[in-house]
């Protein structure tokens, strides 16, 4: 479950990222709870803070994949990432200081976007350069297991900061816990790297990237599973926020059992995928049911009557979720050629993130016209019926077959015209 952390360089990424994604949850929590004192619980405030943070991904991912595959990735994470530390750094002390208003947090919601949007694709394909491709299945899993199991301590903490001290003083803690990863990455022993072969500067690079993916229908079926999970389903940055407040009447702290409840489920889904991890790449079946079963089980949270019902059945939500990331992220990251996964990896973060811009507004507009029950019902529908589509697509169209023998497995026609079971 846990062989990457053999590697001495990924202990020290998978440490500090840890401190990382603690202090990131804790500004969430803190920045979404500022909006809401700020606009006296407005939900469409909220939705538009969160478009504004993940914008830039529309415009910059795809760029960022190319510089990715063109650049040091490690020195590029640590450029990014003091970027990242300073935006922290200058909302903590207008908050502290009494002088924040609406329009700075908005402000920082698209400065912090944009260091993102550029970090993220660069960090995801990084992972392999660390660990190799032998291992890259489970160094995925266990960078969710890190990440989830800093959405359970981050918001429990800041839920319970904020009642004590304030918003201000946790976007101070996340600059100084982002220094822990920029650390560890100037702590890396760069000889023992795995590099991929980076690719000269030219022009049309990137429309070179989206020709691949095209010619790829294996690929390009999990990123449109991928855009609509992620864009209709997964906006419990908003949702959640929304149903504490709006539905269950409850503080800031009752906000972080939620996503500290959503995030136990995430963490067990990610623990799975780490064991799971030794059979090699995720099956095609996993990645459908678990679509599936996000979205039926969302559904299923939605209509759920009290507070405490609701707390639960975000651990099954979680854990489906989780699954499917994992799952979509790995098949991806192992189907792309080294020279390509940059790219490939841009792209694939343009679907997962580019959709809020769209889905946050929405979701916002839904719980403010609908009641705040609405996004999770509206959301896991679009995520099944993704799911059940993009399995027909991929049985019809993409290669897949049910063999006659057994309806039950599916058959995958490989480029190469060998067939193999999943």
């Amino acid at each position: 479950m846990f062989s990457s952390l053999r590697v001495r360089n990924y202990r020290i990424f998978a440490g500090g990222a840890l401190l990382s994604n603690t202090g990131t949850w804790m500004q969430r929590i803190a920045q979404d709870w500022l909006v809401l004192v700020l606009t006296d619980n407005n939900p469409v405030a909220l939705g538009i803070a969160a478009a504004l943070q993940f914008l830039p991904t529309l415009l910059l991912s795809l760029w960022a994949g190319v510089l990715a595959d063109r650049m040091d990735k490690r020195k590029l994470l640590i450029a990014v990432q003091t970027g990242m530390a300073l935006s922290a750094v200058v909302l903590g002390v207008l908050d502290v200081t009494g002088a924040v208003q609406l329009w700075h947090v908005y402000v920082l919601c698209a400065v912090l976007g944009a260091f993102s949007a550029v970090e993220v694709p660069v960090r995801q394909s990084f992972v392999v350069e660390i660990v190799g491709r032998g291992q890259l299945t489970n160094a995925v899993a266990l960078n969710s297991t890190n990440f989830n199991l800093a959405r359970i301590v981050g918001p429990a903490i800041a839920g319970v900061m904020i009642t004590l001290i304030g918003t201000g003083w946790l976007f101070l803690a996340n600059a100084v816990l982002t220094g822990a990863v920029i650390a560890g990455l100037i702590a890396m022993r760069v000889g023992e790297l795995r590099p991929s072969p980076r690719v000269k500067a030219r022009r049309g690079q990137l429309v070179e990237g989206l020709r691949y993916v095209r010619g790829r229908p294996d690929i390009l079926t999990v990123m449109v599973m991928v855009f609509f999970v992620s864009t209709f389903g997964m906006t419990f940055f908003v949702t959640l926020a929304v149903a504490a407040a709006n539905v269950f009447h409850q503080d800031a702290s009752g906000y972080g059992l939620l996503s500290t409840m959503l995030a136990v489920g995430t963490l067990c889904g990610a623990l799975l995928a780490a064991r799971r991890s030794s059979k090699g790449q995720p099956r095609t079946r996993l990645l459908l049911g678990s679509a599936l079963a996000f979205g039926v089980l969302q559904v299923a949270l939605g209509l759920l009557p009290s507070y405490g019902l609701f707390a639960v059945g975000l651990i099954p939500v979680g854990f489906a979720l989780m699954t499917f990331m994992t799952a979509a992220n790995s098949t991806v990251q192992l189907a792309a050629a080294p020279e390509m996964r940059g790219r490939v990896m841009g792209l694939y973060m343009l679907v997962f993130v580019g959709g809020n811009p769209l889905g946050a507004p929405m979701t916002g507009w839904l719980a403010d016209e609908f009641g705040g029950r609405s996004p999770f019902i509206v959301g896991g529908a679009v995520a099944a019926l993704t799911a059940i589509v993009c399995g027909l697509v991929l049985v019809r169209r993409g290669g897949v077959r049910l063999s006659p023998a057994n309806w039950t497995r599916l058959r995958v026609l490989r480029r190469d015209g060998v067939k193999r079971v999943r």
